[in-house]
């Protein structure tokens, strides 16, 4: 995924939502990070984003730009709108927002690495250790930056906090 891709699902989904700010919070949050992220961190085909002032249209966007849409047939990419009341980001992650106007007249708000990598942490599936392991090597996230972030989760699940601090000090261990 690359910012000319990004920029024309973003316009897409402008299209559909009539706003043009959206929040990117998953993997491709690196996009925002780096000029070069590592291939790892940016290789999903699927957007993790909501509209930046509107979240509650994350239906239409998926409807009309997700999974299976005409707009994923046609470009191989797709949105997966979500709700940020599902996601476990630390303390005060809207002050850290990376702002990048695109193509278009749309604009892309990242996460900050390291909050995307907190909440990736959080889950601890495989391939969410991959992208924050890849982060951390390239120097787009803190390891310890991380930890404190981690630390200030506060609608994680009971575990869900030391897991994540355990799987951080494994892939610090590796290095």
């Amino acid at each position: 995924m690359n910012l000319e891709a990004l920029a024309r699902l973003l316009r897409e989904a402008a299209r559909v939502t009539k706003h043009r700010h959206f929040v990117i919070v998953g993997s491709l949050s690196a996009v925002g990070a780096s000029t070069h992220p590592p291939e790892r961190m940016v290789q999903s085909i699927d957007v993790d984003l909501f509209p930046k002032f509107d979240p509650e249209l994350i239906d239409e966007i998926n409807a009309r730009v997700g999974e299976g849409s005409d707009f994923h047939i046609e470009h191989g990419y797709y949105a997966d709108a979500l709700s940020p009341a599902t996601l476990s980001l630390p303390a005060q992650w809207e002050a850290r927002l990376i702002q990048m106007p695109l193509a278009g007249g749309v604009t892309a708000w990242f996460l900050d690495p390291n909050d995307a990598a907190a909440a990736k942490l959080i889950r601890s599936a495989r391939n969410d250790l991959e992208w924050v392991d890849a982060g951390i090597r390239a120097g787009i996230i803190s390891a310890g930056r991380l930890a404190a972030r981690l630390r200030s989760i506060d609608n994680a699940l009971a575990g869900e906090i030391p897991r994540a601090l355990k799987n951080l000090a494994v892939l610090e261990d590796r290095r």
